[in-house]
């Protein structure tokens, strides 16, 4: 995951009291929510995905990533293709493969939302504190690259079943993070691909909403509003529509304010393909960019209440004509 433009903003929040006039008898509270989405299948999923190691573009990780997405969408019924293309390591410039992977839901329906997560990984921890780490050590990715696409692996489960008129078409994307040097090395080369084709020959169907999943899985979950995703007029609702979703079923994680402003895929989605696009990040957290960025630091709690999130507001969604 890429630099925040700015820092944490901490909007005052306001605490709702409660006002009215006292019943004699009130009304029993609602029982609260149960989420449907497994912890412990979740976690599992992520620890699967660090157990290959590296996932760097175009290595024997990613290759093996690839297989096992693969076999565990198709068991679930989904469609899966790859968007291939090639690019350049900045590091000696050698030819690198790169494949987005298209996990498509419901393809028949022609009004569509794409959730996206990256799945490969860095080269190096390069903001690890040990200077021989920077240059040598391995990259696992839990949290950064691997746990948006447990996510998926655990809404792979209740896709099949989805009700209403939206299809979902999960986006997993390459070379997101092919860099040794933040200075000098592009991010979003998947996503960017992704835009770039969708830009110039659209499809027959049309994508309403688009999601970025990236750096969910932290035991000690936060998520703020990304201050992209509630600039753009486009994207306002779509956060809106998210952020009252997860306090309708009391995901205190999501919080209600605007955070960090990260450049991340979301910005080629929604610059270039015109898909408006929000980010769905926790960026405090501080493994990032290192060696520790390992499973241990994540839950499946986290993992689960974020595809709670999620699945419950691909539900509320209407039908085009019905929203309009």
């Amino acid at each position: 995951m890429l630099l925040p433009v700015v820092g944490l903003v901490l909007a005052g929040a306001c605490s709702m009291g409660k006002c009215g006039i006292a019943l004699a008898e009130e009304a029993k509270p609602a029982a609260p929510a149960t989420n449907p989405l497994n912890p412990q299948r979740a976690y599992g999923y992520l620890n699967d995905i660090c157990a290959i190691g590296p996932r760097m573009s175009g290595s024997p990780g990613m290759k093996k990533q690839q297989e096992l997405l693969q076999a565990h969408f198709e068991k679930l019924g989904a469609k899966v293709t790859y968007q291939e293309f090639m690019a350049i390591n900045p590091l000696g410039g050698a030819k690198v493969p790169m494949a987005n992977m298209l996990v498509e839901w419901h393809p028949d329906r022609k009004d569509r939302v794409l959730l996206v997560a990256h799945y490969d990984t860095r080269p190096l921890p390069d903001r690890d504190l040990d200077p021989v780490k920077r240059r040598s050590g391995t990259f696992i990715g839990a949290n950064d690259g691997g746990s948006g696409v447990a996510v998926m692996m655990e809404l792979a489960n209740f896709m099949p079943k989805l009700q209403g008129p939206v299809g979902v078409d999960f986006l997993l994307v390459d070379g997101e993070e092919l860099v040794y040097d933040d200075n000098r090395d592009p991010y979003f080369l998947g996503s960017s691909w992704f835009a770039k084709k969708y830009s110039e020959k659209p499809p027959e169907y049309k994508y309403r909403w688009g999601v970025v999943l990236d750096m969910v899985g932290d035991s000690d979950l936060q998520i703020y509003q990304e201050k992209n995703s509630t600039s753009w007029h486009d994207s306002r609702p779509l956060v809106k529509e998210i952020w009252a979703t997860a306090g309708k079923l009391g995901v205190k994680e999501f919080l209600p304010s605007v955070g960090y402003q990260v450049r991340d895929d979301h910005l080629p989605l929604r610059n270039t393909a015109k898909i408006p696009t929000c980010d769905i990040i926790d960026f405090d957290y501080l493994p990032w960019h290192t060696s520790n960025d390992t499973a241990q630091h994540c839950s499946g709690a986290s993992l689960a209440k974020v595809g709670w999130v999620i699945y419950e507001w691909l539900q509320g969604q209407e039908s085009a004509q019905a929203a309009n």
